[in-house]
């Protein structure tokens, strides 16, 4: 257990703080491959809704206390580490990103009769607005986005399926994706297809 929690009752309410660190440790867990698609969403939501700290410390009873080092999702310095991709292109083949990847402020995609899928729910977002710029001819992009992002879609064959329906506070970061698909779809979802 983390030591702000063990000296704090179950019954006492949860800061936004906690619920951060909590969200951070799942997203770490599920890169790690120790939580099933299914599993990582749900307890993502159930953090993001927790009001007690009874109820952050039953999400994590199961996982390790000590896990590898949690980046900060937005608070990345100028200059440190590699510099992430900035650019996916598929030609008659697949495109995947997925688990710990750093996503930049501006991610460009353009898939030609393929597909494509971009899951951030336990990527680092590298600054607090992202934008993916996405081209489908005759192909599908999905592009998965963790509970407690702001989504704002716009473009020709973009859809956007939130199935997240709590609050989001002010300073939330924002992805913005703007499209276009040419017989085929670029779409926005909280949780993969089946």
């Amino acid at each position: 257990m983390e030591p702000y929690r063990e000296a704090k009752p179950s019954g006492m309410r949860a800061s936004d703080q906690e619920r951060d660190a909590t969200v951070q440790r799942l997203q770490v867990a599920f890169a790690e491959g120790r939580l099933a698609d299914g599993e990582f969403d749900e307890r993502m939501r159930a953090a993001l809704a927790a009001r007690t700290h009874g109820d952050l410390d039953g999400l994590l009873v199961d996982l390790p206390s000590a896990t590898a080092p949690v980046v900060p999702r937005t608070a990345v310095t100028p200059g440190s580490g590699p510099k992430p991709g900035r650019y996916a292109v598929a030609y008659k083949n697949n495109v995947r990103h997925a688990g710990r990847w750093r996503v930049p402020g501006t991610f460009r995609t353009l898939v030609y009769k393929g597909s494509g899928v971009f899951d951030l729910r336990a990527a680092e977002l590298t600054e607090p607005v992202t934008t993916i710029l996405a081209i489908a001819y005759k192909s599908d992009i999905e592009i998965i986005v963790p509970p407690g992002i702001r989504v704002e879609v716009n473009g020709f064959g973009v859809t956007r399926d939130e199935e997240w329906a709590g609050e989001l506070p002010a300073d939330a970061p924002v992805l913005h994706v703007r499209a276009v698909a040419y017989k085929g779809l670029v779409e926005t979802r909280t949780i993969p297809r089946r």
